[in-house]
């Protein structure tokens, strides 16, 4: 017994190491950081300054609950959609979803831009029937777009994971006590595919409220987030450290607000089938 306790400690060692150097050290700096001058004295007055970007604060979560709901809207329907079809075609579109996320995160965002400037795509082909050119770049728009593109994968994924896992025989069940299709759907369907939307939302909201650089390209400098203005603080010098890590930290306990919260719609794991 102890040989399997030994055993284990070992397994889960490097973990543990990859845990406290990649995750809790980089906290414990924020937190001194955001709670202390450049001089490395303690002081609170880093917080005063959340007043000059609850703006940038108000946008991101804006912008991300948008994006979020974009992508399960268009999210559910595919992975529903592919859990339809023979497992080969199933593994096709996995691979097709999956794709872009093997690419550099600044290509598929830099992409955007070819597509919708003044002489992108969209415009080329408007102007051939005589429309435009429209304002597509540096918008709001283009920047829920951004996210959208950059982030459904996230949404897709654990969805589809739980709707491909669904006891068939709830379904046949819910045929023979007369259920209709929408029936089926809303009394079985979605509630057992509750812990995957839940999922896909936290993993979709969470980088969208902090991201910076789709905003930067997509939404120029009229477009002001969050994530932008903590880079923006650490790019201007040491002197900025300790604002930035403390706007770092409100945001940090925001997201872990919103995941608290999300979490208290998925304790039951199975969801509540009710036919």
């Amino acid at each position: 017994m102890n040989k399997k306790s030994l055993g284990n400690k070992l397994i889960t060692s490097p973990y543990i190491v990859w845990a406290a150097i990649f995750i809790v050290v980089p906290l414990v700096i924020m937190l001194y950081f955001a709670f202390t001058d450049p001089s490395g004295a303690f002081t609170a007055e880093n917080l005063s300054h959340l007043g000059k970007y609850k703006k940038a604060f108000g946008l991101s979560i804006l912008y991300a609950a948008i994006a979020t709901v974009i992508t399960l809207v268009l999210a559910y329907p595919m992975a529903y959609f592919m859990t339809k079809l023979k497992i080969s075609s199933q593994r096709m579109l996995l691979l097709v979803v999956m794709l872009p996320m093997w690419m550099n995160f600044l290509i598929r965002t830099y992409s955007w831009i070819t597509i919708l400037a003044n002489t992108g795509i969209i415009n080329t082909l408007l102007g051939k029937f005589g429309i435009g050119p429209v304002k597509l770049m540096y918008t709001p728009g283009a920047v829920i777009l951004g996210m959208v593109y950059d982030f459904i994968p996230y949404m897709i994924l654990p969805i589809y994971s739980v709707m491909s896992k669904l006891d068939k025989s709830l379904l046949e069940a819910a045929e023979d006590l007369g259920s209709n299709s929408f029936t089926k759907f809303k009394r079985v369907i979605l509630p057992l595919s509750r812990p995957g939307v839940i999922s896909g939302i936290t993993m979709v909201f969470v980088p969208s409220v902090s991201t910076f650089y789709i905003s930067q390209k997509l939404g120029g400098n009229k477009t002001l987030l969050i994530g932008d203005a903590i880079e923006y603080l650490f790019n201007l010098g040491p002197d900025y450290y300790n604002v930035a890590s403390a706007l770092s930290m409100v945001l940090m306990v925001m997201i872990l607000i919103c995941m608290f919260i999300m979490n208290r719609f998925s304790d039951d794991d199975d969801g509540g089938v009710i036919i």
